[in-house]
């Protein structure tokens, strides 16, 4: 898992909703709601946004941290 991820899942949890209820609310499909939840490195931006718009969360662009 990749912090995306790892937020996601917490935020769903926190609003307790099942993936099914996140998909329907946000307007993205199961599949892609699942596929960021176990951190799937390649997925549409654009749906990412769409599902964290549900929760008031955007991606921005930040620094790498050094390793």
């Amino acid at each position: 898992m990749n912090n995306l991820s790892t937020i996601v899942k917490s935020l769903r949890k926190q609003f307790n909703m099942t993936q099914e209820e996140l998909s329907v609310k946000s307007g993205v499909g199961l599949r892609f709601v699942r596929d960021l939840e176990q951190g799937k490195a390649t997925l549409r931006l654009d749906k990412v946004n769409q599902l964290l718009d549900f929760f008031n969360y955007e991606m921005v662009p930040s620094p790498k941290r050094n390793k």
